[in-house]
């Protein structure tokens, strides 16, 4: 069954890795939601928040591909239960309705808005929250005049993650503590090559 997951990818900032990533999705015929990349926690290294609505079976087959990249240190999904998610919206609308209609504003503080910028012309709000909680709020601005309003990808933070440098800490132990693989010859054969 299909449902939303939010892909968590950690990488090196890499030109051309966006496209690479991106054409995984689309030979998949998987349709990207929200795409999102910025830095994480440990300098150079970024992270891309990637929202599609595919079987979990699916997911995992793309994560797998995804983390074949060398670029890519460790890609993780997760469901909407499992993340901490946000979006920010801004909403433009004509300054007059503004001054005239009290209303407009007793609703924009039921829903968390704060204006951005004001002109003669119109007036910009912003808030955040997840993509329902800022579509309501278009709904209720389309009577006064809503001239523009944009909403941005999907920000998220996994609940139960200790970040990103822990796991990295946890990859370079591991990475220490492999036995070094022996050439299957004897002592015996060694010695009697150096001789």
């Amino acid at each position: 069954m299909k449902q939303e997951y939010t892909l968590n990818i950690y990488t090196e900032n890499q030109v051309g890795l966006l496209t690479r990533i991106a054409i995984m999705f689309s030979r998949r015929k998987i349709n990207i939601e929200s795409l999102n990349t910025s830095p994480s926690e440990i300098e150079s290294i970024h992270r891309f928040n990637i929202v599609i609505n595919e079987t979990e079976e699916t997911v995992k087959k793309i994560i797998r591909q995804i983390e074949k990249q060398v670029d890519v240190l460790k890609a993780y999904f997760n469901t909407n239960e499992n993340i901490i998610w946000q979006e920010l919206a801004l909403y433009k609308v004509p300054t007059d309705i503004i001054t005239e209609k009290v209303e407009v504003e007793r609703l924009l503080r039921t829903y968390g808005a704060r204006v951005v910028s004001i002109t003669k012309d119109f007036t910009i709000f912003e808030t955040t929250g997840q993509r329902e909680e800022t579509q309501r709020l278009v709904k209720v601005l389309e009577p006064y005049g809503l001239i523009e309003f944009v909403r941005s990808a999907r920000v998220a933070i996994i609940k139960d993650s200790k970040g990103f440098h822990e796991k990295l800490k946890e990859f370079e132990a591991l990475e220490h503590k492999e036995p070094i693989i022996k050439d299957p010859i004897s002592e015996e054969e060694a010695n009697s090559k150096i001789v």
